[in-house]
């Protein structure tokens, strides 16, 4: 992602990197040995080492850094340091001890290093010297890495975390169905049209009691409310019925060996979806406790259609640095919302963005969504826009980032949301 740089400098204090550095630091990074490697304005490689992600490899950087100037005024913290992660012991220590860092995606290192690489050939020495030699021609575009406060930081891991439970479980629960669908398919359609479906904790626990559909008939109506009874809170007997007439009903059955078999297969995938759903619930709790506690949650929680959940991945992904985005169109264009024109000769084209954050802007979809229902200022907004020719996903988009423009605004300034304000006549076709 490039971005402008700020005229002030980075860091906190007087210890930020100045606008012109004289030095400029690459690491390579690797699972036991880190490469690095450090050039001057003009490209030429001033010192080489290879360090560990360990305190005395630390150190071990922070000596060769301070050793490139004899001077007084001369200090590591004057040398940026360009990586490929943003995560890892290694960068968490160098953030911690004030050393500006900069992150340079895999992807475009590999596209520069065929550009200027004539022969097919990669070393960890040449990338840590390549990942230097980057930072220089692209300062002034790149971004260091966003001061976020531990909090945040934890709950980016929380949100990634519950994030891919999430996704397991989704795994999981497809398929569980498929499964079904081929050997007991009446207990696949036996929840359509509920919230969660197989998700729901009485799917599952009718699943245990009869994977098959051989096993499902033997099970009497009383037994059925005693399966319910600790899945479920209310109506156990309408339910118990409704399940007995279900699977009471004549169906196709497999032969007698082959239906055991799909009972242990259909078992066995349960467990594990039982398992990951758990799992996910239990992430869900810790993330969202721990976004109620963080300060900025009353100015989340103040917009219409951000619950908990929406508000934890929002804050999870732009942190809680106040100068990380200086203006509202920055975040737009961060998180996919801001239109991409592409302009050669006569033609013109206005799409949307594919390059972003693409967790950030499924939690906006989310919440754009959820705000039609909940406000009546992004309900008008939404169908002025369809009315103007958008699509349902184009004025979606445009609503997300309404709602985002104005969260930035809040957050900014310290308040919460005002509907008066954020969806007021005057800026209706802003």
């Amino acid at each position: 992602m490039l971005w402008r740089w700020p005229t002030t400098p980075i860091g906190e204090g007087n210890t930020g990197v100045q606008s012109s550095p004289r030095f400029f630091c690459g690491i390579d990074w690797a699972d036991q040995l880190n490469d690095v490697a450090v050039v001057d304005r003009r490209g030429e490689v001033l010192a080489r080492a290879r360090i560990s992600a360990t305190p005395d490899g630390v150190r071990q950087l922070f000596r060769v850094l301070d050793g490139l100037r004899a001077s007084h005024t001369h200090g590591r913290r004057q040398v940026p340091v360009a990586i490929e992660t943003n995560q890892g012991l290694l960068v968490h220590a160098l953030r911690a001890r004030g050393q500006p860092v900069f992150q340079i995606p895999p992807s475009e290192v590999a596209g520069q290093r065929r550009r200027t690489s004539r022969a097919a050939k990669k070393s960890d020495s040449s990338d840590a010297e390549l990942l230097a030699v980057m930072l220089r021609d692209r300062w002034g575009l790149l971004r260091e890495l966003p001061a976020v406060s531990p909090d945040a930081a934890a709950l980016t891991v929380l949100a990634l975390a519950q994030y891919r439970a999430q996704r397991l479980r989704e795994q999981l629960q497809a398929r569980l169905r498929a499964l079904l669908v081929q050997v007991h398919p009446v207990a696949a359609r036996a929840w359509d049209g509920r919230d969660h479906g197989l998700r729901r904790a009485e799917a599952r626990a009718v699943l245990a009691a009869g994977p098959t559909a051989a096993a499902a008939q033997r099970i009497s109506v009383y037994r059925w409310e005693k399966i319910l009874t600790g899945a479920r809170l209310r109506l156990l007997e309408h339910e118990a019925y409704r399940l007995h007439e279900l699977f009471a009903a004549p169906v196709l059955q497999l032969p007698a060996a082959i239906e055991a078999a799909t009972a242990v297969e259909v078992r066995t995938l349960l467990a594990a979806f039982d398992d990951a759903c758990r799992r996910a619930d239990e992430l869900t709790a810790t993330l969202t406790g721990a976004f109620e506690a963080h300060p900025h949650a009353v100015t989340y929680l103040s917009f219409p259609g951000c619950g908990l959940l929406t508000g934890a991945r929002l804050l999870a992904e732009l942190g809680d640095d106040a100068h990380r985005f200086a203006t509202a169109k920055g975040l737009r264009a961060y998180a996919g919302l801001a239109p991409l024109t592409w302009a050669s000769g006569t033609v013109r084209q206005v799409t949307h963005r594919r390059i972003c954050n693409r967790r950030l802007k499924m939690a906006c979809h989310r919440w754009a969504f959820s705000a039609l229902t909940h406000s009546l200022g992004a309900r008008a907004f939404y169908d002025r826009r369809r009315a103007a020719g958008d699509s349902y996903a184009g004025a979606l988009r445009r609503l997300a980032g309404r709602l985002l423009s104005g969260l930035h605004h809040c957050l900014a300034a310290g308040t919460v949301y005002d509907e008066r304000i954020m969806f007021a006549p005057g800026r209706a076709a802003s």
